[in-house]
């Protein structure tokens, strides 16, 4: 059966859509709905995943490639192989499980939809870590895993531990998401693309070039600190604060895989060098022995497979920077089997704490008698663990034990290997005999939270049936069981490379069985030797106890946070807006002088063509404006705003003068909608000191000169940039290009709309989202702003107004201010209906005529703007529901399907389409899915404006609620 390529998106899409349609079930109390809409979810894709397998088998690559930048390298591809295939099975199969067992575990009290809504949304950032064809888009979905993992480990956010340990989560693995980014942009300029397929191809053209080591070293700080290696494994052990089910998926099987699984998917490119074996080799070596060394002395089960997880990883770390395809292949064998007997683990542990009330080993033991069937699948989960023969941790061990006895390289490294494997797997015996022996067996429990522990419900306890299963079976018979799908894996990574190996249980009397019988023999005796030590300790290793990761991480976060931010902000910086401001016109002034340095300028001769008086009269106004507006700025700030207004005016007049009405309509909008947001604003800044500037000292001369020399050298550059712009010839200006083809490739006459909307889409798609971050940010800042004490009054208008209400007994306090805006307001009112009629004219000619999306979103918000200043906020909102934040994701959402669309006709993301319509009664008329890009424009346009205007409008109600509470703390006075 052939699979379309198609389906790879689906495969990719479903999970976010289920945690979009799990969003819509918070307010369900019951767990089987959303638990049920999960496993049905993460079923399909199980399904899907397996349908790929004939496709990937043989070394088969299945693609799906949409165009997005193809100018850059930027496209959305997918692929699936037979690493990407055994991996998206695991996330699948195991995420199946983990929901069914999330069923029984979380308590109806919890907000069970929301964490199964952030599960999916995690499992489809994973899925898009593994099918990514396209590096960037990998990193993408790479930052995605560090995100919503911090909001599965947070869940608890009532708990103080859950929050450090998700913000530790976060921070180390966010760090490292950004340089691997930095390492994938390097390696895709070494390459000269970012698709995945030539990257793997061109293996010696990375390593012989000189960028190789700082893309290297990227690329590992990426890898690592998601893995939790040396020196970065403490964020894991600290996020075990999650949910049991989250840590058995993300914590055994999925994002903690992530590292090791770029370091195979990148084995093939980055490999084979002494670098790569040092910096890999040694991280890993550290981490195998620390980890398991750190585990035998936890007194929480879920620390001790915490830090035993991290010393696995640190195995398969070890294994893949020796450099050899054997190894290689014990790798991907052992991520296979540490997810199954490690997440089977997770969840005993889960249901130990479930049905007992503590995970403390030191209060537990006997639990056997209570839970026989539970006990039984966790001692052969922890037998595997400790590679205990014919079970699959048997199998990958001792072909780690195989490999390390190699030489790979003339390294003390290397020499020392086969030690620190055998005595890290002697510790791995101790630390599972310790879990079995503690937890199970010994007198019965006597200090238990829950008194009565007894068998979980049937199908909480079938994941983990399933999975020791897994473990059995594939450590019995693994040619007839793992063996095809682990070869389809190698194949995809070794290629012509591919050894010759074996899965045989049974190999003969050699060197790595002695090793394994070294480890068990000498982790039994470790753990009868140490059993009482292991029983009284306090949590943490002998002479390493008081190192703790959280608290080296917390001090150099406050080092880094807070210390240095505030000697950098003594020694750099100012909170005067004065010197920032200053700082901000040196910079444009050299960003600006730059080009012409470095290039040089030829200067041509001034010719004198005349001038229109009209014209000039226009300008010499602005000029006096502007002069003014910099000059009452320091007086008085209402008549600055209404000259600065008149600068704005001019510029609409000189737009139209020179034939740009497209940019005097938006410059007109614009001037009307930022000069009411500013006087709104005006209200709350702090009064003018009186007698301010009646005594200057010479240091404040000094700088005021400073600052009007400055203005001066920056007016007079820019005007010799303008100047050289004007008079250098363009011989080949793209604007032709625009002129010429705006209706034949974007079905408009108005080009500079098509311009917007089509030539530079993607362009304008970035600035309208710019301007929505702006606008939250400008939301947030005003949600916590507190004005001055003395903007907090009444302006001194206003209350002799009130004064005057009050004075009369037939008139209350505030109406002679609705006596005053009375015909004023009614007018606003009634323009409410045709601004919004104007607003969708505007919008409808904006492709062919002056007008569009932009323009037409300020108009639309001058109207609701009206509203507000007709009859007020309370009045404005008890008649018109806005809701901005929905208008500002409907318009990005809008403009970014529009994108995506374009997609499913095999064009790159945000082509355009038109052609004309027959419509009833109207005849043919053009349509252009640039029309429906533009919508998203308008849309976020009114939505951003709108909720700057609730911001502002707010503080008055806000200020009007703590009058209301000073009053009444005075009465009580």
């Amino acid at each position: 059966m052939t699979v379309g390529p198609s389906l790879l998106v689906v495969l990719l899409l479903l999970p976010f859509v289920g945690s979009l349609l799990s969003v819509c079930l918070l307010n369900t109390p019951s767990r089987r709905l959303p638990a049920g809409l999960a496993a049905i979810i993460i079923l399909a894709s199980l399904l899907l995943t397996a349908s790929f397998y004939p496709a990937v088998s043989d070394g088969g690559v299945v693609r799906f490639d949409a165009q997005w930048l193809p100018q850059l390298g930027l496209n959305f591809t997918l692929r699936m192989d037979g690493l990407a295939w055994i991996f998206t099975m695991l996330i699948t199969a195991i995420g199946f499980l983990v929901v069914l067992y999330a069923r029984y575990y979380m308590s109806e009290e919890d907000p069970v939809p929301r964490f199964f809504s952030f599960l999916l949304a995690f499992m489809g950032a994973m899925l898009g870590v593994v099918i990514s064809g396209n590096v960037i888009l990998l990193s993408v979905f790479w930052e995605l895993t560090s995100i919503f993992s911090f909001l599965l480990i947070s869940y608890w956010h009532n708990n103080p531990n859950a929050r450090d340990g998700a913000r530790m989560a976060l921070t180390i693995t966010g760090i490292g998401g950004f340089c691997l980014l930095i390492g994938l942009i390097l390696l895709g300029h070494i390459v000269g693309s970012y698709d995945l397929d030539k990257i793997l191809d061109s293996g010696d053209v990375v390593r012989n070039h000189p960028l190789y080591l700082p893309a290297l070293i990227f690329i590992l700080l990426g890898a690592l600190t998601k893995s939790a290696q040396f020196p970065f494994h403490f964020w894991l052990p600290n996020a075990m604060a999650a949910p049991t089910p989250v840590s058995a998926f993300l914590h055994s099987a999925t994002m903690v895989k992530a590292g090791v699984f770029l370091l195979v998917r990148f084995w093939p490119v980055l490999s084979g060098t002494y670098e790569w074996f040092a910096i890999v080799g040694a991280a890993g070596m550290i981490t195998l022995l620390l980890g398991a060394y750190f585990a035998m002395f936890q007194q929480d089960l879920k620390g001790l497979l915490a830090y035993s997880t991290i010393s696995h990883l640190g195995l398969i770390t070890v294994l893949l920077s020796l450099g050899s395809p054997l190894a290689t292949v014990a790798a991907i064998f052992h991520m296979l089997n540490h997810a199954t007997f490690k997440a089977s683990l997770f969840m005993a542990a889960g249901i130990i704490d479930h049905e007992t009330g503590t995970r403390d080993m030191r209060r537990l033991s006997g639990l056997f008698r209570f839970m026989p069937y539970t006990a039984t699948l966790a001692i052969v989960a922890s037998a595997a663990m400790a590679g205990v023969p014919l079970l699959n941790g048997f199998l990958s061990k001792e072909m780690f034990f195989a490999e390390a006895v190699e030489t790979h390289a003339d390294s003390i490294l290397d020499r020392i290997l086969p030690y620190i494997a055998t005595l890290a797997g002697a510790f791995s015996v101790a630390y599972s005999l310790r879990f079995i022996h503690t937890v199970f067996f010994g007198p019965p429990p006597t200090d238990l939270p829950k008194s009565h522990p007894h068998e979980p419900p049937r199908w909480m306890r079938f994941p983990i049936e399933f999975l020791v299963i897994a473990c059995l079976i594939v450590g019995m018979v693994p040619a007839l069981s793992i063996a095809p799908f682990l070869h389809s894996a190698v194949v995809s990574v070794l290629r012509e490379d591919t050894p010759e190996y074996s899965l045989a249980i049974w190999h003969g009397f050699n060197l790595p069985l002695a090793m394994s019988a070294i480890a068990l023999v000498g982790g039994a005796l470790i753990y009868v030797f140490f059993k009482d030590y292991f029983s009284r300790c306090d949590d943490g290793p002998p002479f390493l106890r008081r190192l703790k990761g959280q608290r080296i991480f917390e001090r150099v976060i406050v080092e880094v946070s807070w210390r240095w931010a505030r000697i950098a902000e003594g020694r750099l910086g100012t909170r005067k807006l004065q010197p920032q401001l200053r700082w901000l016109v040196v910079m444009g002034f050299a960003a600006g002088m730059l080009p012409l340095y470095v290039r040089g300028f030829e200067s041509r001769p001034f010719t004198y063509s005349g001038f229109d008086p009209a014209f000039a009269a226009i300008w010499a106004i602005g000029v006096v404006l502007a002069v003014g507006t910099a000059y009452m700025a320091k007086y008085h700030r209402l008549a600055a705003l209404v000259m600065l207004g008149g600068v704005g005016l001019v510029v609409c007049i000189t737009f139209v003068w020179l034939s740009a009405p497209d940019l005097a309509i938006t410059q007109l909008l614009v001037e009307i909608v930022t000069t009411v947001l500013i006087l709104l604003g005006l209200r709350w800044l702090p009064k003018r000191s009186e007698g301010l500037g009646e005594s200057m000292t010479l240091r404040a001369r000094f700088r005021r000169f400073r600052d009007f020399a400055l203005a001066i050298l920056c007016g007079v550059a820019m005007s010799f940039i303008a100047y050289a712009v004007m008079t250098t010839p363009v011989p080949d200006a793209i604007s032709n290009y625009f002129l010429e083809n705006a209706y034949t490739e974007g079905g408009g006459r108005n080009v500079v709309n098509v311009i917007l909307v089509d030539f530079r889409g993607f362009d304008t798609m970035g600035e309208i989202a710019v301007l929505g971050v702006v606008a939250l940010t400008v939301y947030g800042l005003l949600r916590r702003f507190r004005p001055a004490e003395d903007s907090m009054d009444m302006p001194e208008q206003q209350q002799a107004q009130n004064r005057f209400d009050e004075e009369r007994p037939e008139r209350s306090a505030g109406d002679t201010v609705r006596d005053y805006l009375l015909v004023p307001s009614v007018i606003m009112q009634w323009m409410f209906p045709v601004i919004i009629t104007f607003a969708v004219y505007l919008f409808m000619r904006g492709h062919d005529l002056p007008g569009g999306g932009f323009s037409a979103g300020l108009t639309l918000s001058i109207a609701f703007l009206l509203q507000y200043l007709a009859g007020g906020t309370r009045w404005a909102e008890d008649r018109i529901r806005i809701l901005p934040l929905r208008w500002m994701g409907a318009g990005l959402l809008t403009a970014v399907s529009t994108g995506i669309g374009a997609w499913f006709f095999g064009y790159p993301f945000l082509t355009s389409h038109f052609q004309y319509i027959d419509l009833p009664l109207i005849g043919k008329m053009p349509a252009a899915t640039a029309l429906l890009f533009d919508l998203g424009v308008f849309c976020l346009v009114v939505g951003s404006t709108v909720l700057i205007l609730v911001a502002l409008a707010h503080q008055s109600l806000r200020i009007n609620r703590l009058r209301t509470i000073e009053a009444a703390k005075s009465e009580e006075r």
